[in-house]
């Protein structure tokens, strides 16, 4: 019998170990990102375009090809941090924040696809000096979309790390994950007076909901408490993966909620036909695809669904599909295969 106490209190001991990884690892996900950054030889720059316009960068070493790094919306080119120091060793890095995002110029006059390629057009002529292997993930997916068919001298080849193709199109977006939990609460959060945190705002107005169902209250409650503890501290819950700490995380960041209500009303998209603009590209292509899903009342929980991603690939004149299984942050769940691909490709 005290042999089988040892063995149940061992099993108590290596269980709570691994909570307590567990937990440690939800807190700390990121810990590291920044030095690992620097060890890698990337320093943050500035650039003023000729209109004022300003896009902040951080830059890589010279170690091969020019490599554009084009990052998702509510994030920063610090996202990249998980394959920023494996692609140093092969590309010459830059990778930029987006127009509202990070460090870069916050002017809703710019939030438009067009606005936003010709900027990078410049940038690339003006920075970087040559044509670029190019990636975009997600709607920077989009964005390097219409900068390699409206600028095709200055792409050599291009990976599309899962884009909202064809979903964010008027007949779809509202059926769509990111659509209800992102674009909609920014909407109406900029279109009311009486919250002024957008964190409180979309804690309480989430479609996350949808998938946690009554046990978001305990959820919320924790978050708003976490708030009121530390008001100043980027959101983060013990108890949820870092897939979700790093979405609650995007909440904090230096971001302008009114490029997102240009995803709400469609207008970032003026003048910038998805599947016509595909068929113009020249640029050989690969487009990650993660995976995806709906739910039973038919909304897509992903940036597209296999019709969406296959039909990207038909209509790229040189364009080939992989599929990763992945959460939409590739690049920051699953690295090594993100980076195997880049690698592949462009070298």
């Amino acid at each position: 019998m005290r042999g089988v106490w040892i063995g149940v209190g061992i099993t108590v001991v290596l269980l709570l170990a691994a909570l307590g990884v567990w937990f440690w690892n939800n807190m700390n996900y990121d810990r590291g990102d920044a030095e690992a950054i620097r060890e890698a030889g990337f320093v943050e720059k500035q650039h003023e375009l000729q209109d004022g316009t300003v896009l902040n960068y951080g830059e890589g070493p010279d170690s091969g090809p020019p490599l554009l790094l084009i990052h998702g919306q509510q994030s920063a080119w610090q996202s990249y941090a998980t394959v920023l120091p494996q692609l140093a060793e092969h590309f010459h890095v830059f990778a930029v924040d987006k127009h509202g995002h990070g460090e870069s110029s916050k002017d809703p006059a710019k939030y438009r696809a067009a606005a936003m390629g010709s900027d990078l057009a410049a940038f690339i002529e003006e920075v970087i000096g040559e044509p670029v292997m190019l990636s975009g993930h997600s709607s920077g997916g989009l964005l390097s979309v219409w900068l390699s068919a409206n600028a095709p001298e200055l792409v050599r080849r291009m990976v599309l790390e899962d884009p909202p193709l064809f979903s964010t199109e008027p007949d779809r977006r509202e059926a769509t994950f990111a659509w209800q939990d992102s674009f909609r609460n920014i909407h109406n959060f900029l279109n009311q007076d009486e919250e002024t945190s957008y964190r409180r705002w979309y804690l309480e107005h989430t479609a996350l909901q949808r998938m946690f169902g009554d046990s978001w209250d305990g959820i919320r409650n924790y978050a708003n408490s976490y708030i009121d503890r530390n008001p100043d501290r980027v959101l983060r819950v013990f108890f949820l993966p870092p897939s979700l700490n790093r979405a609650f995380a995007l909440l904090d960041g230096p971001y302008d909620l009114r490029f997102g209500d240009t995803f709400y009303d469609g207008s970032w998209f003026a003048g910038f036909d998805q599947a016509e603009t595909l068929s113009r590209v020249q640029a050989p292509t690969v487009v990650i695809h993660a995976n995806w899903q709906y739910d039973d009342d038919g909304l897509l929980l992903a940036a597209m669904d296999g019709d969406d991603a296959a039909r990207a690939v038909s209509l790229l004149p040189a364009g080939r599909l992989v599929n990763i299984d992945s959460g939409h942050g590739v690049h920051a769940e699953k690295p090594d295969e993100f980076v195997e691909v880049l690698l592949e490709h462009f070298l």
